[in-house]
């Protein structure tokens, strides 16, 4: 099957050869998935900007090839016995790429910068747990003094967090944590991001950026750790259609496809059984969210219904066939040592059917138009249309099919102007929470609508428990209320993550529980 379909490369070849005419092939080629919304780390929302912005910048931590917290800009830190204040120690040889040192004032100012109310950082939420930092990102106050992050001198950070946080190491990894070269943002006026003027610190430096063909990167001088970065260049190719990727892959324009979504879906079974295909689960949910703003899914019922519709064992067998596990809770089984509520959305078409009926829409009679947002990409597409014949099938409702560029679809969907779309969450650290503050309504990435008290206090309960076993429990009742209760969004499978490479070949790839693949740790062998 997989065979003849490789007969068909010649017209493609051509096309990834001329796209990349008068530039010699980087040291490594990456498939890394769409075009990147942002380069903007204070700005971006998904995993593969984030898997630039990792290689461009480095933050106080950073995360190796196994997912382990190592120590990045800091070199050292100590935290107090009540685990509420952090003390980070600096290198002194950590510098931008412009030569400049990288200090603690730098760290203050981006962290700051990330919480100002006007940047509107959809991941400022997660700086919330340093005390004040809520207070001020929400304009409760204009006072950053207030915010407990502070410059004791040049080298040293001192930060203290509202309660005791097991995750903020790993926190400071993540991408509203990184810091950004204050001075030429603020002169460049929105061009700071432009090749020959992004002024980073991490491993590379950004040499080339050329919308839908390639981003190039290379290796920084100025990188304290420049000699364990083996690649001098890669490319990062925005190809987001599947047979695309996996044409110029298998012609060797590209060394790895790094993104389970560039798997063609109806090619999986084949695949899996090469050499070349890695596949292992991680913490990640693909999920339907529900806009509760608009009629009729402000009604839970509504929401209950079309989630007892779904047949989640079918999606997996029939369209992912990677391996995935159906999903009834947002958190996957395991993650932090925690094992959420089940069963929290069964597939029950009768249940489903009386709620219908019950919020005034029995047989789908009535239902109004409504339709399913999604990115493009084949596998998408694919649940979209089984979803689609589920809620026929089941609830008598027909919804329309809104397939959107990658970009579009992620502004439309933090703007509200869907009525359910797909949607998906990977784990920033190993804990339940990063994947239940998500709906707390401070967080820029709730895209619901969804507004719970009870929630919310459930979820700053969590955060101030240091006994491990009761945090666990109160995240249980979160989140029985926001998959089995209120239910703004539907779980449908647990991920298991893809890559194409030859391990003759590629290094520095490793399967780990938060899909982490440092760019600077992958090279040629």
């Amino acid at each position: 099957m997989f065979r003849p379909f490789l007969h068909a490369l010649a017209c493609l070849v051509a096309l990834a050869a001329l796209s990349g005419c008068g530039r010699s092939r980087a040291d490594l080629v990456i498939l890394n998935g769409a075009e990147p919304e942002t380069l903007d780390p204070h700005l971006m929302t998904g995993q593969l900007e984030q898997r630039i912005a990792y290689a461009l910048y480095e933050g106080l931590t950073a995360y190796n090839a196994k997912a382990e917290i190592q120590p990045g800009v800091a070199e050292r830190w100590e935290i107090s016995t009540d685990g509420r204040a952090y003390t980070f120690h600096l290198r002194r040889d950590a510098k931008w790429s412009d030569g400049s040192p990288v200090t603690a004032r730098d760290f203050v100012e981006s962290w700051r910068r990330c919480l100002e109310p006007s940047t509107a950082a959809e991941f400022a939420y997660q700086l919330h747990y340093i005390r004040g930092a809520a207070a001020f990102n929400e304009g409760r106050t204009k006072d950053f003094a207030t915010v407990s992050v502070v410059a004791a001198d040049k080298w040293t950070l001192r930060v203290e967090l509202e309660n005791p946080t097991p995750f903020f190491l790993g926190l400071c990894a993540t991408s509203p944590a990184l810091p950004v070269h204050s001075s030429t943002r603020a002169a460049s006026d929105g061009t700071w991001m432009r090749p020959g003027r992004m002024i980073t610190n991490g491993a590379f430096i950004l040499d080339a950026w050329r919308l839908n063909d390639r981003i190039r990167l290379r290796r920084s001088d100025q990188y304290w750790n420049r000699a364990s970065v083996r690649m001098a260049t890669m490319d990062l190719l925005p190809v987001s259609r599947p047979n695309t990727a996996l044409n110029l892959y298998a012609a060797g324009q590209a060394d790895v496809m790094m993104d389970k979504f560039l798997t063609p879906a109806s090619l999986i079974g084949d695949l899996r059984r090469r050499p070349d295909f890695h596949a292992a689960p991680f913490l990640g949910t693909m999920f339907i969210r529900f806009n509760t703003t608009r009629r009729p899914f402000e009604d839970p019922r509504v929401r209950l219904a079309f989630s007892h519709a779904i047949d989640r064992a079918v999606i997996c067998e029939k369209i992912t066939r990677a391996g995935e596990v159906p999903a009834f809770s947002m958190v996957p089984p395991g993650a932090g040592g925690y094992q959420p509520p089940r069963p929290g959305s069964d597939f029950d078409p009768e249940q489903a059917r009386r709620l219908l009926a019950e919020a005034g829409f029995p047989g789908g009679r009535g239902f109004p138009p409504v339709d399913y947002l999604y990115n493009e990409g084949e596998l998408y597409s694919a649940v979209a249309v089984e979803l689609q014949a589920m809620f026929q099938r089941v609830l008598g409702v027909n919804i329309g099919l809104r397939p959107m560029e990658n970009k579009v679809y992620l502004r439309t969907m933090s703007s509200l102007d869907y009525d359910l779309s797909r949607s998906s969450w990977i784990g920033d650290y190993d804990d339940p929470n990063t994947f239940l503050d998500v709906f707390t309504a401070a967080s820029g990435n709730n895209r619901t609508g969804w507004k719970d008290p009870r929630y919310d206090a459930l979820i700053a309960r969590a955060a101030a428990e240091v006994d491990p076993a009761k945090r666990r429990e109160i995240f249980t009742e979160a989140e029985r209320r926001l998959v089995s209760e209120a239910a703004p969004v539907a779980p449908l499978h647990y991920f298991v993550g893809i890559q194409m490479f030859d391990p003759a070949k590629i290094g520095g790839l490793e399967s780990n529980l938060l899909d982490e693949h440092p760019l600077r740790e992958i090279y040629r062998k």
